[in-house]
């Protein structure tokens, strides 16, 4: 079970130009440098032929390392987004520096122009580097507001205001939870009803929590779940914020979400609404790093390929 942790306040993320980039990742070789010592630490790592850990070094003109002893290659590349692609590997940081410099997103469309890749390249790179950015989250905080919106299409005139039937089949119920000064999580779902959030509480939210709800009826009971104490506020009376209660956080959350597939991509198809998701939960969640999250992102390179 995870552990609580203590709030303290980090500084924002750190500036990284586009020079600071360029001089840091100038070439191919640049980049397989970096990964190799993200993966291996001073070429170090075993060798599967001489069953012991050696030093490797680079291969000339290829993405491999040798073994110092008895030259067996390993690939750093391997196990990556980057395996068996024939798109520059700089290109592919550099896709990864525009994902990760923009709080609302950036499209395919966007990274074929600044790259001068092909369209459909652009979008097999964003759709790759959007992999990285599913985390396993578990929420520490005692404090938790849990929502739920939905995305989709928009709502036709004169049609009622509201949450979607559960079978109207034109928009995604999707749930979020949300520690107050920490991180956040959202899952899209099947529906908002008792048993899919109650399931989702007690997955992500530590038990003995304080939890903050509106007065939807699917939150019904939690009080009865894990020693958590539900607290509500009735937002069909007009009332938003009473004292400590709301889910002021998590609807910003909601409204940055909307606003980037509105604005960026425009629609998003429930097939890959979940990895969209991933990727403003992840801009969210290392939103108060002192690196750049073009760094996290890297990290997430070697930490996928183990």
């Amino acid at each position: 079970m995870a552990t609580r942790k203590t709030k303290n306040t980090i500084p924002g993320n750190q500036k990284y130009t586009i020079a600071d980039f360029n001089t840091e990742f100038p070439s191919d070789d640049a980049c397989l440098t970096h990964i190799c010592e993200a993966r291996w630490p001073d070429g170090r790592t075993l060798c599967s032929k001489c069953g012991v850990e050696r030093k490797h070094y680079r291969v000339a003109g290829r993405t491999a390392y040798a073994c110092d002893h008895c030259g067996n290659h390993i690939y750093p590349l391997a196990g990556t987004i980057f395996e068996k692609s024939t798109t520059s590997l700089r290109l592919w940081f550099h896709a990864m520096f525009l994902m990760g410099s923009t709080r609302c997103g950036v499209s395919a469309k966007q990274i074929q122009r600044e790259t001068g890749v092909t369209y459909k390249t652009a979008w097999r790179m964003f759709k790759q580097i959007r992999t990285l950015m599913s985390e396993e989250i578990s929420l520490e905080g005692d404090e938790v507001e849990m929502d739920e919106t939905y995305v989709g299409p928009k709502r036709q005139r004169g049609s009622k205001r509201g949450r979607p039937a559960a079978n109207d089949g034109k928009k995604t119920c999707v749930v979020g939870a949300v520690e107050r000064g920490g991180k956040v999580i959202a899952i899209a779902a099947t529906d908002a009803s008792s048993k899919t959030l109650h399931g989702i509480a007690k997955e992500y939210i530590l038990p003995d929590s304080i939890v903050y709800t509106d007065e939807w009826t699917g939150y019904n009971g939690l009080e009865k779940m894990n020693g958590y104490e539900h607290r509500r506020i009735n937002h069909s009376a007009g009332v938003y914020v009473v004292g400590d209660i709301h889910t002021n956080t998590i609807e910003g959350f909601w409204s940055l979400v909307k606003r980037g597939i509105g604005g960026v991509y425009h629609s998003v198809s429930k097939k890959y609404l979940q990895t969209y998701l991933d990727e403003y939960s992840f801009r969210y969640n290392h939103r108060n790093e002192q690196r750049p999250m073009f760094i996290s992102l890297l990290e997430q390179v070697s930490e996928q390929a183990e």
